[in-house]
C-alpha cells in the first residue's frame, strides 16, 4: 500500500504496510539515517522527529498516522546546519558519542518553536523525554539557552 506524506519539504510516497513504524520507513525505505533507533518504546527520544511541527517519537507512530502530514527529520531541520539549535550545539560542544544528538536537537527545536524564551526549568522539563547516555545534560541546557538568546 502506498502511503504519501511530506518529508523535509518534499512529497514522498512509499510502499509499506500501514502499521510500519515511521522510524523504519525513514531509515530503511527512505535512507535517511540521522533519526536513530534507541529503545523502540518511546522512552529515550533518539528517534524524535517533527510531525506537523510538533515533536513525535518515530518509533511509536506508524506511517499510516502521518499520511498526508508533514514530517521533518534532522536532515530537514536545516540542511546546512544553520538552525540556531544546531549552531548552539557546536558552540557549547554538546556532542560526545553523538548517538542521541539528532533526537535532542529535534526536541530542543520543538521547544524553542513553541517558547522562544524558556526558563531553565522549562528546558529541563521539556528535554526530560530525551536520554543522553554520556550525561551531557548541562551542555544541552546551555546550548538551548544560547539558542534562545542568539536565535
Amino acid at each position: 500500500m502506498a502511503i504519501a506524506f511530506d518529508l523535509n519539504g518534499k512529497r514522498v510516497s512509499i510502499e509499506v504496510l500501514p502499521d510500519t513504524r515511521l522510524l523504519w520507513a525513514i531509515r530503511e525505505h527512505l535512507k535517511l539515517t540521522g533519526t536513530k533507533f534507541g529503545c523502540g518504546a518511546g522512552l529515550c527520544g533518539a528517534c524524535t522527529v517533527h510531525v506537523d511541527g510538533s515533536r513525535a517519537f518515530s518509533c511509536q507512530i506508524t506511517v499510516q498516522e502521518v499520511a498526508g502530514k508533514s514530517v521533518t527529520t534532522i536532515e530537514g531541520l536545516s540542511p546546512q546546519g544553520q538552525h540556531p539549535v544546531q549552531k548552539a550545539w557546536l558552540a557549547e560542544n554538546v556532542p560526545q558519542c553523538g548517538y542521541c544528538q539528532s533526537g535532542q536537537i529535534m526536541a530542543a527545536a520543538d521547544l524553542l518553536a513553541k517558547n522562544r524564551r524558556p526558563s531553565r526549568a522549562e528546558i529541563v522539563e521539556h528535554m526530560s523525554t530525551n536520554i543522553c547516555r554520556c550525561g551531557t545534560y548541562p551542555r544541552i541546557v546551555r546550548a538551548i539557552e544560547r539558542a534562545a538568546r542568539e536565535g
